[in-house]
């Protein structure tokens, strides 16, 4: 499909063959080993509105781009959902089920019924409506880089929080991703509450019978 209408080609499409709204689901936080997944749901209107034109992939936008974004999206969407999935759901049910039970409780959880729904990346069975898996989604369709704003900037300022609440993991500035400095605080520090015990680098520097909550109340002093 040429992409002549850039990233509303394939909702053009779609609406096209009467299967309006279409919904754009995506997700922020799937690979840190500390905090929670957090995934979005976008019903946006078939008007492609001037002021979403810097719509994209959101890690291809600076900060700055998708803070900007946010709210006119959360604006101008005809209906939108954001779910989060704490660290203790991922260790419970593993991280590729807990992604796709975000995205239907994201879809479930809009205020419009979706006619399509167009998933970032791979399929997810048990949508209230027909899908399509969209390889790359967030940089090829605008509803799901609606979404993958949503969901990014939701999930960055919740790990700026928890950079307040857990001092010393440096959250804020990594978002819980394995970088050098997040290792390095990792290994002198332990995990945290926030940190996923499924994720093998954190899981091999627990202390055995070490207790959540007394670490969290550590650090959190």
């Amino acid at each position: 499909m040429r992409r002549a209408a850039g990233l509303r080609t394939l909702e053009a499409a779609l609406v096209r063959g009467g299967l309006a709204p279409v919904a754009g689901v995506d997700e922020a936080g799937r690979g840190p080993c500390a905090g929670p997944l957090v995934v979005a749901a976008c019903l946006l209107a078939p008007k492609a509105y001037d002021k979403l034109a810097g719509l994209d992939d959101s890690k291809k936008l600076t900060e700055a781009a998708r803070e900007e974004l946010f709210p006119v999206v959360q604006r101008l969407a005809l209906a939108w959902s954001v779910v989060v999935v704490p660290a203790w759901e991922i260790d419970s049910i593993g991280i590729h089920v807990a992604n796709i039970e975000g995205m239907r409780r994201a879809v479930v959880g809009l205020e419009h019924n979706p006619g399509y729904i167009l998933t970032d990346g791979f399929k997810v069975p048990g949508l209230p409506a027909p899908s399509l898996p969209v390889i790359g989604g967030d940089g090829t369709a605008a509803c799901i880089a609606a979404a993958s704003i949503l969901a990014k900037v939701t999930r960055d300022r919740m790990m700026v929080e928890l950079d307040a609440q857990l001092p010393g993991y440096g959250f804020a500035a990594h978002k819980g991703y394995n970088t050098p400095e997040h290792t390095a605080a990792l290994r002198q520090l332990g995990p945290s509450t926030e940190h996923r015990r499924s994720w093998r680098n954190v899981r091999e520097l627990e202390v055995p019978g070490g207790s959540r909550v007394a670490t969290r109340a550590a650090h959190a002093r």
